[in-house]
C-alpha cells in the first residue's frame, strides 16, 4: 500500500515555485521605481568617478617634495617651478603657487598656498553634495511610493464594497513594499559610498596640510640662521 502511494505521489504534478527576477520587481514597483533606478545609476557613476579621482590625488611621488626642498634650498626656483608644472597633482599645484611667491612675506606665501589648497579640495568634493542628496532622497521616494501604494489598496477596497477580493489589495501593497525596499537599498548604498569618499578626501587634505607646513618651514629656515 505504501509503495502504491509513493508511486502515485511521484506521478502527480509537483507544484513549481514562482520566482521573480530583479527586472520583474522593478516593473511591479510602479511609477516611483523610475526615479529610484535613475538615482541608483547616478549614485554609482558619481562614486566610481570620484573614487578614481580621489585615488589619483592620494598617490604622491615620494621624490617630489624632496626635489622641491632641494631646489628651493639651493635657490633653483626655475627648476622647482618646472617640476610643479610637469606634475599633475593637487600638491604640485599648491607648491607651484608657493614657489612663485618666494621672496614675498611668508604670510602672503602661506595665504596663496592655502587658497590653492581650498580650490583643490573643492575639486575633490565635486558632486559629493549630489551623492549625499541621493542618500537622503531615495528612502523618502521609496516611502512616498509606499504611501501611494497603500492609498491605492484602500481605494480599491472601498470600491469593492462587500465583494472584497484579496487580489484588489495585493497589487497596491506589493507596490508599496517594493518601492520601500528599493528606496532603502539605494539610500544605504549612496550613504556608505558618500562616507567612504569623505574619509578618502580627509586623508588627502591631511597630506596636503602636512606638505604645505613642511614647505613653509623650509622657507623660514634661512631667517632662523
Amino acid at each position: 500500500m505504501s509503495l502504491f502511494l509513493q508511486i502515485t505521489e511521484s506521478t502527480l504534478p509537483q507544484p513549481t515555485e514562482e520566482r521573480l527576477n530583479l527586472l520583474e520587481l522593478v516593473f511591479k514597483g510602479g511609477f516611483f521605481m523610475i526615479p529610484l533606478v535613475i538615482l541608483s545609476f547616478i549614485a554609482v557613476y558619481i562614486f566610481v568617478e570620484r573614487y578614481m579621482t580621489i585615488k589619483k590625488a592620494r598617490k604622491e611621488d615620494s621624490q617630489f617634495m624632496n626635489l622641491i626642498k632641494d631646489f628651493v634650498a639651493s635657490g633653483n626656483i626655475h627648476s622647482a617651478q618646472d617640476l610643479c608644472n610637469k606634475t599633475d597633482h593637487p600638491l604640485a599645484r599648491m607648491m607651484a603657487k608657493g614657489v612663485m611667491r618666494i621672496g614675498r612675506p611668508l604670510k602672503d606665501i602661506e595665504t596663496a598656498v592655502e587658497n590653492v589648497g581650498k580650490i583643490e579640495v573643492g575639486k575633490l568634493e565635486k558632486n559629493m553634495g549630489t551623492l549625499a542628496t541621493i542618500a537622503g532622497a531615495a528612502p523618502m521616494i521609496g516611502f512616498l511610493g509606499t504611501v501611494t501604494g497603500m492609498i491605492r489598496a484602500f481605494y480599491n477596497m472601498s470600491k469593492a464594497g462587500n465583494n472584497i477580493d484579496p487580489g484588489l489589495l495585493s497589487g497596491g501593497i506589493y507596490e508599496a513594499m517594493i518601492t520601500t525596499a528599493a528606496g532603502l537599498v539605494v539610500g544605504i548604498i549612496a550613504f556608505i559610498g558618500y562616507n567612504f569618499l569623505v574619509s578618502m578626501i580627509d586623508k588627502v587634505v591631511h597630506n596636503l596640510e602636512t606638505r604645505s607646513v613642511e614647505f613653509l618651514d623650509l622657507l623660514q629656515e634661512p631667517s632662523k640662521k
